[in-house]
């Protein structure tokens, strides 16, 4: 099944938390606990969001961060894995990106888990060295530690926009 993508709208909420959670359930069958989802805060930060399906199944939001865009969550719901919409979705973040003449997409993930920073290394994303980080990016790291959120090896990642291909 193809699911459009497309901006989220408030009346999306529910099914955006439904998303999030069931998510955040692949970490705990991996055993790792997370700390609880702040869908709320989530949606009321993020420079935007867009949405895959209707009812959405999938989200990606984005925010500005030392003048790129950063990935801040990137969801599919299990039942809709393995089917494309994580790249297609972060894919429209790179356009996103472009459409505003951004140099570079950032994000913060856990280095070896597989849908995790592998997953974004096969779309290009490398390792992004602490020395090149700049401050909105040391305080984005710095409260997902607070956070608790470093419970598995933590790796911030970068990519040009130029470069990107989802």
């Amino acid at each position: 099944m193809t699911h459009s993508i497309r901006a989220y709208r408030a009346t999306d909420f529910d099914d955006f938390v439904a998303v999030s959670r069931a998510a955040d359930q692949l970490y705990a069958d991996a055993g790792m606990v997370l700390p609880p989802d702040e869908p709320t805060v989530l949606t009321r930060q993020a420079e935007r969001i867009f949405v895959a399906g209707d009812p959405l199944v999938g989200f990606v939001a984005v925010e500005w961060v030392d003048g790129n865009i950063h990935v801040a969550q990137l969801s599919v719901h299990p039942g809709h894995g393995r089917q494309g919409l994580g790249a297609r979705l972060l894919q429209r973040a790179v356009d996103y990106a472009a459409e505003r003449g951004v140099p570079a997409l950032t994000l913060t993930t856990f280095r070896d888990v597989p849908w995790n920073g592998p997953w974004y290394r096969k779309r290009g994303f490398t390792d992004f060295p602490e020395s090149q980080w700049g401050e909105q990016l040391r305080a984005i790291w710095a409260e997902e530690q607070a956070a608790g959120i470093a419970i598995a090896p933590r790796v911030a990642m970068h990519r040009p926009v130029d470069t990107c291909d989802g």
